[in-house]
């Protein structure tokens, strides 16, 4: 015969909530959870102890963080987890597979255990300290790989007679960023007479980008901004930006704080504009050809 009236409703774990109960996981670096009473989404950046008891710390979308007790009271992917203190294996077995995966600043994988080359020969030209520090930033371990050298030229006004001193031959090539590089301005004529110097055309690259500055190719959206704004001629470039974004603005001091929040706000390639990425990359490439037999 049938059972008539079913199985038995009170067998099984009738008392567990809809959405399940919660399973255990180890709170591991880059896991994304939300917190239940307070709706907040973030990765786990670090688990620690503080005040007695484990807090993980959590990073949302804007790189805002907040802690929370490490415990029940979380959700992964929708469904209820108890987030527990990651085992000394997990945390190994995750160290090795970032590593494997790790990449630089610039998007490259990292190499590891490598030492930075003795510098080459070869050079790349920048026009101040603002540009020789975001591409430190960016491409430095690349750099140092490869043994490449960044140098300062305080302005490209006398580009030409730079590119002789240097004399740079196939084994010692030049390669040279340029700001507010446009047809019809200052720059372009001062870029056009050096590449002129026909000695050395074939050992030199000059390449730019259509900023003001290069404070400009930072992606605006980095410092909250839906674009850079436009300064009247007569102002400043640097301190109208400032005086924009509601920063001090008044001396060279708070010229050089300002830059300091700009290129914190540089993570990686991702948070500048494609046009300075495809300039680096570009005169990177050329300096490091190898000569040519």
């Amino acid at each position: 015969m049938s059972d008539r009236y079913g199985a038995d409703v009170l067998s099984g774990d009738w008392r567990a909530p809809k959405g399940g109960r919660a399973q255990p996981v180890e709170a591991e670096t880059g896991l994304v959870v939300e917190d239940v009473d307070t709706g907040w989404v973030g990765a786990v950046v670090r688990v620690e102890k503080a005040s007695g008891m484990q807090v993980v710390h959590l990073e949302d979308r804007r790189g805002r963080l907040k802690g929370f007790p490490l415990g029940p009271g979380f959700l992964l992917d929708g469904r209820p987890v108890v987030l527990t203190a990651p085992t000394q294996a997990s945390a190994a077995q995750l160290a090795q597979a970032r590593q494997a995966a790790a990449r630089t600043a610039s998007g490259s994988r990292t190499v590891h255990g490598q030492r930075a080359r003795v510098a080459s020969g070869s050079r790349i030209f920048v026009e101040g300290r603002h540009d020789a520090e975001l591409v430190e930033k960016v491409w430095g371990d690349d750099l140092r790989v490869e043994g490449v050298v960044v140098e300062m030229l305080d302005g490209v006004d006398d580009l030409a007679a730079v590119i002789r001193d240097f004399a740079p031959t196939r084994e010692r090539r030049i390669g040279v960023l340029v700001d507010h590089l446009l047809p019809g301005t200052k720059e372009h004529r001062i870029v056009q007479a050096a590449a002129g110097l026909t000695a050395y055309r074939s050992f030199v690259k000059i390449l730019g980008h259509p900023y003001v500055d290069v404070w400009q190719s930072v992606r605006p959206q980095q410092l909250g901004l839906d674009a850079w704004p436009v300064i009247p001629r007569g102002t400043s470039w640097k301190h109208g930006v400032l005086a924009h974004l509601g920063w001090p603005h008044g001396s060279q001091t708070d010229v050089s704080q300002g830059w300091k929040r700009i290129l914190g706000s540089v993570r990686s390639y991702q948070d500048l504009e494609p046009t300075l990425l495809a300039s680096v990359e570009e005169l990177i490439d050329f300096v490091t050809v190898p000569p040519q037999e």
